[in-house]
Formats: structure tokens, sequence, C-alpha cells
């Protein structure tokens, strides 16, 4: 407990030599010139200058040394499903994940809202998006139409990924028609929606 008190001291009383250490744990594609400018306080200005992404730091920058390593564990309370992903395996998954994303438009600084349950597909459409340098809003999947409609409003998004269906309870829970009626409620709906088809949902209608 007291090192933890230190740590957290040390961050209050030198900012600069504290994060400017551990920006050093991470890899950085430019420098930063400054680990802090206070240009118009109280605002703050961190790492000046520099340029990461970290979709590389959670994932490329393991594969020289931990490429076979697990990377992800997804295990499904409602399903019994389990899938292991090893970093290299999971970099896969990402940049096939971002070429879909490019192919529907997606691009840096483009907003894109993520409405899907806690499935490896929610990982990966996350780590495409800061791979692109797009901004992502993770929606819970058991918000309701209006709810949702409102998040889209909020994000004003280019593209809307959700899922086929999720499961609570022991029950299906359709998604489409959810993201249906909240697209239609939506004064700035998505140009397109991306469906991940678990195959929960034989009954989901497609619409162009």
């Amino acid at each position: 407990m007291r090192e933890a008190q230190a740590f957290y001291q040390r961050s209050i009383s030198d900012p600069d030599g504290f994060w400017g250490e551990q920006a050093q744990l991470i890899d950085w594609h430019v420098p930063y010139a400054r680990v802090l400018a206070q240009p118009n306080p109280p605002f703050r200005q961190w790492f000046v200058g520099g340029e990461t992404n970290l979709c590389h730091n959670a994932v490329d920058r393991h594969l020289a040394t931990r490429a076979e390593q697990p990377a992800l564990i997804y295990l499904s309370s409602e399903t019994g499903e389990e899938r292991y992903y090893s970093y290299a395996e999971l970099h896969r998954e990402v940049n096939r994940c971002a070429a879909v994303l490019q192919s529907l438009g997606v691009k840096k600084g483009e907003r894109v809202v993520i409405y899907m349950p806690m499935i490896a597909e929610a990982v990966f459409s996350m780590l495409a998006c800061a791979r692109l340098g797009a901004v992502h809003s993770v929606v819970f999947g058991g918000f309701a139409a209006p709810n949702l409609a409102l998040r889209i409003d909020d994000a004003k998004p280019c593209l809307l990924i959700c899922s086929d269906a999720g499961m609570r309870g022991g029950k299906t829970v359709p998604y489409k028609h959810l993201v249906d009626t909240a697209i239609a409620a939506a004064k700035f709906p998505p140009a397109k929606v991306l469906i991940v088809d678990r195959g929960l949902d034989p009954d989901m209608k497609w619409l162009e």
C-alpha cells in the first residue's frame, strides 16, 4: 500500500518525470518533444508532438517475442463458447477487420459506433478502429432502441457495427430490429451498418 501511495504521489509532484518514464514503456512512431505543456491553464497538452498507435502497442509490438502466446481469451457464460487467440491470430483478425472498415469508407477521425455483446468481434472492432485512427464509441448491448438512437446522435458515426443477436438469461435477444428502429429515430444515422452474423437469429431480415 505504501508503494502504491508513493507511486501515486510522484505522479502528482513530478508529472513530467513520472509520465516520461511511463511513456518509455510503449512504442512511439514519432517521439514527443515535451511530456507536458500548459499553454492555457488549466488545460494541458500531453506528449506534445508525439505520435503513437494504440493498436500497435496492444498487438503488433508483441509479435516479435510473443506471437504464439495467448492475447485474447473469450469465454461465454451464455453459450458456453470458448475461443483463444494468440497475438499472431489477433493481429490477423484485427487487420482483416480494419480492411473491411476501410472498404466501407472508415478513415482517420471518423466515428464508429459498436453495439455488440462482449464477444471477440467487439475487441477486433475496437482495435481495428484504433489501427485506422478512427474514434469508436462502444454502446452497451443491453440498451433499448431509444437509448441507442441517442448515442448515435452523440457520435454522428459513419458506420455502426452490431451483431445479429446477443444472449441474456439464456434467451436470444435479436439486435437488428433494435438497430433498425434506432437508426429510423436518429437525426444523424450512419451511412452504413456492418453486422456480425453469429447465427443466433434465424429470423433476421436483411435490408439494402
